[in-house]
Parts: C-alpha cells; structure tokens; sequence
C-alpha cells in the first residue's frame, strides 16, 4: 500500500458504482464515462490501496473483503462531498446564504428600505443583517471583517480597504422655504456666514469637512445648535431654527414641502457615498447580488 495514497472522488464514485451494480458496463453508464474509464480508476483504486477490491466471476464482478470493509465509509464520504456540493450550489444561486453590511442609521434610513424590499422579494431565503453603527466606528466594523462590506463615507480610508463609489453627492445647505437664502440661484460658502446654521458636533460626521471648507473660503460660521443626527437637524430647520449644512442626498430624500436644498458652491464639495471593503476580502455571490439590488434601487 502506498502511504501517501489519498482516493480521489472520481475513484470512489467508480467503486460505490460498482459495488452497487456488480458491472463495470452499468457503473459506467450510471457515471456518464467509457467502461474503460471506469476499469482504470478501480485499478487505481486498487493499487493505491494496495489490496484488490473485486472478484471477476463468470457473470459479474465480486466484492472482496476489503470492498465490504470500505463501502460504509466511501458511502459516508461520498454523501459529505454531495452534500457539500449542494450548500454551494445553493450559495451560488442564491437559494440560501447572508450578507452582512455596515452603515450609519443616517444613511440607512434613506438609501436601503427599497434595496431590502426589491432583494427580499427576488432572493427571500438570504438573510440580510444590518449592522448599524456610528462614523467612528465604520472602518473598524469592516477591518475587523464583523461585515461583508460597508456603505458610508470614510474620511480617510488608507491602503487596508477598497473603495467603490455608489453615488455622487454634495454638501449643501438647507432652509425654509421662507429664508432669505431659499430664492438664490447659487448659494455660496461665503454667503453663509450671515445666517444661524445648525449642523451636527465638532469631530462626528461631516463636522471636519464643513469646518475645513468654511475655514478655505474664509468663513465663520455662526452655529447655533450641533446635533448628532442629520434627522434632528431637518426638523429644527423645519421649525425655523436656521438653516442646516448636510449633504444633499439626505436632505432631498426627506422630500420635506416646506425645506429647500442648494448644493453650496465656491467650493462645491464632494462627498461621495462607496461601497467599502477590507483589502483581498472576495464578496460572496449574495453580497454581489445585494450591492447591484441597491444600485437599481438608486437609479
């Protein structure tokens, strides 16, 4: 016997083949090959194990010893290997599977309920779980690969992930439709500083790119509520508390009657939102089916 000899799947298909049909003419019909095929894989079989396995009789072949000694466990492993083959079968094709995806609840909010909606009706049995974290807490969620992929905003990605933008958006301003600034064509950075804005805290979010911009265009901005959630920010604009500097894609799906969004010019300012992955980390098929589902839903 040759110690270093491991069957192969093919060798014990041809042997459970024919220990079952007792023919290499059947075995060879049931397994789609040539009688020739399948004579050999027994005879290397046989020869890596270092024992014969059948019996030529008049009429047929016949198990040896050994086969009887051999055909529980070769049935056992053959039925792991099919097994096996039908879990990723059914992972290919969507049958079954999870994705898992990190995102702020503002984002959330507006860009995933007719993404979930569309994929849950076209792959029901795939789970889609939601990890729903803070800004801070974004790049370590897919670093730490607790998630297939993320859907943000990173400020400052490095070389570790991949970033595939989703979709283009904008720093803007919004207001009342009643405010001063609701009936200028362009609304300019330098514009702003004659008006109260509410914008969320220093250090979180969009924060740093808002302070940075309106430091370039020579600004000061007169904040009179920080919040923490754009949402809160809508309202209070709403209520007539001032105006409020966000990106423009949550604003405009607010689709608020009574708010105004303007894209902020001189500097217009872009602030994408990507699909985010770690570095070398292969998307399952479910997870490429779930970021195309969200990319119909965008169009």
């Amino acid at each position: 016997m040759n110690t270093n000899f491991s069957p192969t799947i093919r060798q014990l298909r041809a042997f459970l083949a024919v220990y079952q049909l007792r023919k290499l003419g059947a075995a060879a019909t049931r397994l789609f090959v040539t009688q020739s095929a399948v004579s050999m894989l027994i005879r290397q079989l046989e020869e890596g194990l270092g024992t014969r396995l059948f019996d030529r009789t008049t009429r047929a072949l016949k198990p040896t010893a050994a086969a009887e000694q051999m055909i529980s466990t070769v049935e056992r492993v053959l039925r792991d290997v099919d097994s096996l083959s039908a879990d990723f079968r059914e992972l290919a094709t969507l049958e079954r599977g999870r994705v898992t995806l990190a995102i702020t609840p503002t984002l959330a909010g507006f860009l995933l309920p007719d993404a979930l909606r569309a994929f849950g009706e076209q792959h029901p049995k795939v789970r889609v779980l939601v990890n729903d974290c803070a800004p801070d807490q974004f790049l370590s969620r897919i670093l730490g690969e607790h998630v297939d992929f993320g859907i943000g905003t990173p400020e400052r990605p490095g070389p570790e992930v991949e970033v595939q933008r989703l979709m283009r958006d904008h720093l803007a301003v919004v207001c009342r439709t009643d405010h001063p600034l609701a009936k200028a064509r362009v609304v300019r950075w330098s514009d702003l500083g004659r008006h109260p804005v509410i914008t969320v805290r220093p250090g979180y979010g969009v924060r740093p790119l808002i302070d940075g911009t309106a430091a370039e265009a020579g600004v000061t901005l007169d904040v009179v509520n920080e919040v923490s959630f754009l949402s809160t920010a809508l309202w209070m604009t709403a209520a007539g508390m001032g105006a409020s500097i966000m990106p423009s894609a949550f604003a405009r799906a607010e689709k608020n009657p009574v708010l105004v969004v303007k894209v902020l010019s001189a500097p217009r300012v872009v602030r994408d939102i990507s699909i985010v992955t770690k570095r070398g980390h292969s998307l399952s098929a479910a997870a490429r089916a779930f970021i195309e589902a969200l990319k119909q839903s965008l169009q």
